[in-house]
C-alpha cells in the first residue's frame, strides 16, 4: 500500500507563515507587570505562555464540564492584537476607552493573514475571550486576571505602587476572577487584603 502524503498548497503554506512571522512580534509588546522576580518587565509571549500554562495547572478550579483545550487556544491568541494595538493599562481609564476599536482593528488584520477557515476560527476564540459569555471565556479572564495579581502580590506591590493603583481597583477585577473561577477569585481577594496589610497596596 503505498503511502499517501500531504503537501498543503503553496499559497495556504504561504499564509501560514506570513501569520507565523507576524506573531512572533508579540515578543516585543512589554507589559506593566514584572516577572516575579522583579529583574524586568514581562512581554506579551510571555504573558501568553503563562496564562495558557495556567489553565492546564489550575483546571479543576473552572467550572464543571469546562473545555480546558478551548481555554488553552482561546488564552494563546487573546493578546495577538496587542502587536498592533499595544498593551492595555487595565487601570488608565482613557486607555481603557480606546481598547476596544483599536483591538478589533488589529484582530481584523492580524487573523486576515491566514487562510480563511483558520483566520475566522482563531478570530473566533478572540471574540469569545472578550465577550466572556461561555464558561471557557470566563475562565479565561480569571486566569488573564488572576496572573498580574500574584505577580505583584509576589513584587511587593510592583505596578501597584508604581502607578499608585489602589485596592478598591484591584478588586475590580478579583470580581471578573470570581465570576470564572470563585476558588480563584477568593485566593486573589486574600492575597489582595496580605498586600494591603503590608503596605505593598495602598487601600
Amino acid at each position: 500500500m503505498s503511502r499517501v502524503t500531504f503537501v498543503p498548497a503553496e499559497d495556504r503554506l504561504t499564509d501560514q507563515i506570513a501569520f507565523a512571522v507576524e506573531i512572533d512580534k508579540l515578543k516585543r509588546i512589554i507589559r506593566r507587570n514584572l516577572l516575579m522576580d522583579g529583574s524586568r518587565r514581562e512581554n506579551d509571549a510571555e504573558h501568553s505562555w503563562y496564562v495558557a500554562t495556567l489553565a492546564m495547572v489550575l483546571g479543576e478550579h473552572a467550572p464543571a464540564g469546562t473545555d480546558l483545550q478551548r481555554v488553552v487556544a482561546m488564552l494563546l491568541v487573546h493578546d495577538l492584537v496587542e502587536i498592533d494595538a499595544g498593551d492595555t493599562f487595565i487601570y488608565d481609564p482613557v486607555a481603557v476607552a480606546a481598547q476596544v476599536e483599536a483591538e478589533r482593528a488589529a484582530a481584523d488584520r492580524i487573523f486576515a493573514l491566514l487562510p480563511g477557515e483558520q483566520g475566522a476560527r482563531l478570530r473566533s476564540l478572540w471574540e469569545e475571550f472578550e465577550e466572556r459569555e461561555t464558561p471557557e471565556a470566563r475562565f479565561a479572564r480569571a486566569l488573564d486576571r488572576f496572573a498580574p495579581i500574584l505577580a505583584n502580590h509576589h513584587t511587593e506591590g510592583g505596578t501597584w505602587r508604581l502607578f499608585k493603583v489602589t485596592a478598591a481597583q484591584v478588586m475590580e477585577k478579583v470580581r471578573l476572577i470570581e465570576e470564572g473561577a470563585p476558588s480563584l477569585g477568593a485566593y486573589a481577594r486574600a492575597l489582595v487584603e496580605e498586600s494591603v496589610a503590608k503596605g505593598h497596596l495602598s487601600e
